[in-house]
């Protein structure tokens, strides 16, 4: 590299070009705005978010479609504060994030200096790592450290705060040198005798189950889990983040457990004597009270994340690696041993014949969510990428949409955050230009983001967006009615305002209505149709349709309500 004296703004962007990074989602600011020079002229595409919290959803929906590292830059003060919900929602999903930020300058730093907040401690709760620059040089390794850190081990955010003086600083560029972090060494490959002692408990279950989560995802592992799967004929079960890592439709798929998962999975679980848990936290929306989840199975626990293992649940064999190499090493400690789950797989059968997922739409009643989402799903490929809001219509698509593949969903499953759903559809559509991208949001969570349809019509990103309006909080309601007396304070907003095709017309997108069921095969396929701008849907929805089967907090999953006249037993 040349021996030119470069701005720490120069550093940065030559510092991302040198990482490879094609795609950056952001918002400029006085403390940021030297780094905006220098990405003027660089290959490196730039999208205008509307808002901080939607750039950080768009790079968390870019890095959550490829795998890769999701890059967000913001300002000072307000700028960074905006990132603290992507940055905490990353932190929980696992998702590889750079965020870059803008800071008052050094001899201004904790005197209240305009737009000045203090973006290192208050990230520190919501980050895997971060770092604030003193001194220009530094920038180009950090910038290879913290990619390297939000990639590997458990992925996840690291934030890099730099001040506007140090911005302006002239320095060399320094070669990146070999990565040397002491206090952090992931491991990857699991410990040979964890992997026997796991074998040997697989050797005499008779009422497996493989429980998988977005580890497999983030270790590309959904090939590995196939062929295990299936070499020993084991049902699995994929939690919200696991969805697509095996394939929905396969007669081993369970698809999705608890608090708002399909009867079987969950009960299959319950009735395990064997948990083979890789790649999952043991999430309370899982667990539900974890005195009363799967007592009679004992615990195979892998994951890349030491801190995980034996959280929740104690595990007789504990295996600290990667996904992926915990499961090739599974298959050879396995190699040419047959385990008989016949009686098994029909008594799973058999549980999914008389508990199916189930819904009433009528031919003149309101449109149910299932409904309009099974309709939506002949008409799309199975590599269509579907982003999620969070709430009743987040547990509609995991129960009744069908993933074949890994990075087709992406939602917010463990921070919960309304408004990702269109902002990470964007990230993605950037990721993925000839792929059918679709956030399938709901009403309420659309309005906390919805200024970003702006970023999609002028960046020309022609996402599909279709917005379930039932004209409330429906998750909210839906607990109000339950547990509240169907005192409905401060959940419902009504139908009509804003009025959606208006709003998008406005936003530079094209905009439909669809309000009952002989409409929604014609306006999705002129939603499919459009290809030039983003398209909106209002789809007017049944205010007072609940989502089932669902467990309440704290209870216990073998106690599973199916429908609204097993409310009447609580």
């Amino acid at each position: 590299m040349s021996e030119e004296q470069l701005t720490g703004a120069e550093l940065v962007i030559r510092g991302l070009e040198y990482l490879n990074v094609s795609t950056v989602f952001g918002v400029p600011g006085g403390a940021i705005l030297p780094a905006y020079d220098p990405l003027y002229d660089s290959p490196i595409r730039h999208i205008l978010a509307r808002h901080e919290q939607g750039a950080g959803h768009m790079a968390e929906g870019y890095a959550q479609a490829t795998g890769e590292l999701g890059v967000v830059i913001a300002t000072s003060g307000p700028g960074a504060t905006n990132l603290i919900t992507p940055l905490a929602n990353a932190l929980m999903d696992s998702t590889p994030l750079l965020a870059i930020t803008g800071q008052v300058a050094t001899e201004a730093i904790g005197n209240d200096a305009f737009q000045e907040a203090y973006t290192v401690g208050l990230s520190m709760a919501a980050t895997k790592h971060n770092y604030l620059i003193t001194d220009a040089s530094e920038i180009p390794q950090v910038l290879k450290e913290a990619k390297y850190i939000a990639t590997t081990g458990r992925p996840g955010p690291v934030l890099i705060d730099i001040p506007k003086d140090i911005l302006n600083q002239k320095s060399k560029w320094i070669e990146p040198s070999n990565l040397n972090l002491p206090g952090y060494k992931p491991t990857v490959e699991p410990n040979p005798k964890k992997i026997q002692q796991a074998a040997g408990l697989i050797k005499k279950s008779k009422k497996p189950i493989l429980y998988v989560g977005g580890g497999i995802i983030h270790s590309k592992a959904n090939k590995e889990l196939y062929d295990l799967a299936t070499k020993l004929r084991i049902p699995v079960v994929t939690t919200l983040m696991g969805r697509g890592a095996f394939p929905d439709g396969h007669d081993l798929c369970l698809e999705m457990p608890g608090m708002h998962g399909n009867y079987t999975a969950t009960t299959s679980i319950q009735k395990s004597d064997l948990l083979i848990a890789i790649g999952v936290r043991f999430d309370d929306r899982v667990t539900a009270n974890p005195s009363f989840f799967a007592q009679n199975a004992k615990v195979i626990h892998a994951d890349i994340d030491p801190a995980e293992i034996g959280k929740v649940r104690e595990a007789q064999v504990p295996i600290v690696g990667d996904a992926k190499s915990v499961i090739i090493g599974l298959i050879k400690a396995l190699d040419n041993f047959e385990l008989n789950t016949k009686e098994w797989i029909n008594e799973l059968n058999d549980m999914k014949s008389s508990n199916p997922l189930s819904y009433n739409q009528e031919d003149n009643g309101p449109l149910k969510v299932p409904y309009v989402l099974e309709e939506l799903q002949k008409l799309v490929n199975e590599d269509a990428i579907v982003a999620a809001g969070v709430g009743q219509h987040q547990m509609w698509i995991s129960q009744h949409w069908n993933f074949t593949q890994p990075n087709t969903w992406l939602n917010s499953g463990g921070l919960g955050t309304m408004g990702y759903s269109l902002p990470a559809a964007i990230g993605a559509k950037i990721a993925y230009p000839n792929k059918m991208v679709l956030a399938l949001d709901g009403d309420g969570c659309f309005q906390m983001t919805c200024q970003e349809l702006i970023t999609a019509s002028t960046e020309n990103i022609p996402i599909k967006i279709v917005v379930f309006n039932n004209g409330n909080h429906g998750m909210v309601r839906q607990w109000q009615k339950i547990f509240y007396d169907s005192k409905f304070s401060a959940s419902q907003f009504g139908h009509t305002i804003p009025d959606y095709v208006m709003l998008a017309e406005s936003m530079g997108a094209s905009g439909l209505r669809m309000t009952k069921k002989s409409e929604v095969e014609n306006v999705f396929k002129e939603m499919l149709r459009i290809n030039d701008r983003p398209v909106l849907i209002d789809c007017v929805v049944d205010p007072d349709d609940m989502v089932f089967p669902m467990i309440p907090a704290g209870g216990s999953n073998d106690k599973i309500l199916q429908s609204e006249e097993d409310l009447k037993n609580i």
